[in-house]
């Protein structure tokens, strides 16, 4: 028996990529914040200097990865498809490394949508299948999309 599946060609919501920016913006304000902290603590009661350039250092990097946290949304909404058929859930994600996933409808055991707060703001859900050893993740559908691939 040779069948041939086709690539997953279905796209996640566009609001994912606003979702994704706020949320790592969120991640990181709160990241530099504490540096700051650390920074103003270190010149207040004036610790050991080398303690200071690892708190320069961890805060460059922190920045770098900002600039980062605004790249990769867009690119992880370019590259995610997904497909779900009467055989077959199909996956494919990934930014550098690329990611293939084929799960037997037979395997589910389990399908459950999440919402959080930025994702309700936006009218998103994610939606969640397990099987029995592994979880998979569809994130940023709209509502009323996951709501019917769940059922």
């Amino acid at each position: 028996m040779n069948m041939k599946i086709n690539l997953p060609q279905q796209r996640l919501s566009r609001s994912a990529i606003r979702v994704w920016i706020i949320s790592e913006m969120i991640a990181n304000l709160i990241g530099i914040i504490i540096l700051g902290c650390l920074l103003y603590l270190h010149v207040l009661f004036a610790w050991k200097e080398w303690i200071g350039w690892v708190l320069i250092g961890i805060t460059v990097i922190s920045l770098l990865g900002t600039v980062w946290s605004c790249i990769y949304p867009f690119l992880m909404y370019k590259n995610w498809r997904y497909e779900i058929d009467s055989e077959f859930v199909q996956l494919r994600s990934g930014v550098l490394n690329e990611v293939y996933q084929l799960v037997p409808m037979t395997k589910i055991q389990a399908v459950a949508t999440n919402q959080g707060p930025l994702l309700r703001k936006y009218g998103l859900c994610s939606i969640s299948i397990e099987t029995m050893g592994s979880s998979h993740l569809i994130p940023a559908l709209p509502k009323e999309a996951a709501i019917e691939l769940r059922n």
